[in-house]
C-alpha cells in the first residue's frame, strides 16, 4: 500500500489527497497548522466552512470531543466505518481552524482500509475535505484529484464506491438533526434506534456547523439543468419554450435517473465530470416526482438542487 510515503508526507506538515467510500479528501494533520491552512488555501475554500475530521476507530473519535451519548454510541457501532458524520462538541485538541471557530466538530471514520491504515499510521485523525476547488465537482477517482491539483500527491484506493459526501448530524437530549443528508437516510437511523428501544424524533436542517452548507456546491462548468418529470418531450417543450433558456439547450447531454439511488450516487459526480470534459450546451437531468418522497433520494437530490444552475 506503500503507507508509509503518504505517512511521511502528513508529517512533513503537507497534504496528500486520500481515497475514502464517499469521495476523494484533501488530508492534513489536525495537529499541523501549516497543513491545515494548505487545505483552505488549495481548494480556495473560505475559513467559514468547517472540515471534517477523519478518525481511524471510535476510541479514537472519543479522545477529540467532550460529549458522547448512548445515541452516539450506537449510531458509531452501527454506521462505522461509514458514510454517517456527527457535529459534536469539540475539546481543545481540535484547532478552531477546523471547525470555523465553532465549539463544535465534525467527525467520522471512513470506510476504507487504505485510509484508515494511514490515519493509524499518522497516529492522529486528518482534517479531510474533498479534494476539489471549492463549490467544484467532488472527485471520484485518482484522476479527478489530478486534474483539479496536479502537484498534490494523490493516495490511490480506486473508484469510491458511494459517490457522494457522507451524511451530517447533530444529535442533542430530544432530536437528531440531519444538517447534510447522504446514503445513510432517516429511516435508516430511526430503525437501528428502535432496535434499542430508543424513539428520537429525526429531522432535516441546514446549519453553517457542517461543511458543504451553502446554496451552489458542486458545480461542474457545463450548466445542469434539473427537472422533476420522467417525460423528456415535456421537459424539451417547456424548456426551449423559454427564450432565455433555448441558448442552454442547443447540444444537451440528457440524463434521465434510474430507479436505483445507489447507482445513481456512486456515478453522479464521474458523470459531471466527464460530461464537463465534452462539448455539451448543458446537462438535463431528470427524475421522477416519486423521488422527492423517498429518504434513498435525498442526498441525491440535496447534491443536484445544488449543482444545478436551473430547475424547474
Amino acid at each position: 500500500m506503500n503507507i508509509e510515503k503518504y505517512t511521511k508526507i502528513l508529517l512533513n506538515e503537507d497534504v496528500v489527497a486520500i481515497p475514502t467510500e464517499t469521495v476523494y479528501g484533501l488530508a492534513g494533520s489536525i495537529s499541523s497548522e501549516k497543513a491545515l491552512h494548505k487545505i483552505f488555501k488549495t481548494k480556495e475554500r473560505p475559513y467559514f466552512d468547517p472540515l471534517i475530521v477523519h478518525v481511524s476507530s471510535i476510541e479514537q473519535a472519543k479522545e477529540y470531543v467532550t460529549d458522547w451519548t448512548e445515541i452516539t454510541e450506537i449510531l458509531a457501532q452501527n454506521f462505522w466505518p461509514g458514510p454517517l458524520t456527527f457535529v459534536l462538541p469539540k475539546n481543545d485538541k481540535v484547532s478552531d481552524t477546523i471547525t470555523s471557530g465553532l465549539n463544535t466538530v465534525a467527525i467520522r471514520m471512513p470506510n476504507h482500509i487504505k485510509t484508515l491504515k494511514l490515519i493509524e499510521s499518522l497516529g492522529t485523525p486528518v482534517a479531510a475535505p474533498s479534494a476539489n476547488p471549492f463549490k467544484k465537482t467532488s472527485p471520484t477517482t485518482t484522476a479527478h484529484v489530478s486534474e483539479y491539483f496536479p502537484d498534490i500527491s494523490v493516495m490511490d484506493g480506486g473508484e469510491c464506491q458511494i459517490g457522494i459526501e457522507s451524511t451530517i448530524i447533530g444529535i442533542d437530549d430530544k432530536k437528531i438533526t440531519i444538517y447534510r443528508p447522504g446514503m445513510v437516510t432517516k429511516s435508516q437511523i430511526q430503525t437501528t434506534l428502535m432496535k434499542y428501544n430508543i424513539e428520537i424524533e429525526v429531522c432535516q436542517q441546514e446549519s453553517p456547523v457542517a461543511p458543504g452548507h451553502l446554496k451552489h456546491h458542486y458545480m461542474p462548468e457545463t450548466p445542469i439543468i434539473a427537472y422533476e418529470t420522467n417525460d423528456i418531450k415535456l421537459a424539451l417543450t417547456q424548456i426551449n419554450s423559454n427564450t432565455e433558456m433555448k441558448k442552454y439547450m442547443s447540444h444537451p447531454y440528457i440524463w434521465n435517473l434510474p430507479d436505483d439511488p445507489t447507482r445513481v450516487a456512486r456515478e453522479f459526480y464521474g458523470l459531471l465530470k466527464n460530461i464537463d470534459q465534452r462539448e455539451f450546451s448543458s446537462i438535463l437531468i431528470l427524475y421522477s416526482k416519486n423521488y422527492t418522497e423517498d429518504d434513498k433520494w435525498n442526498g441525491i437530490l440535496n447534491r443536484l438542487e445544488k449543482a444545478a444552475s436551473f430547475s424547474f
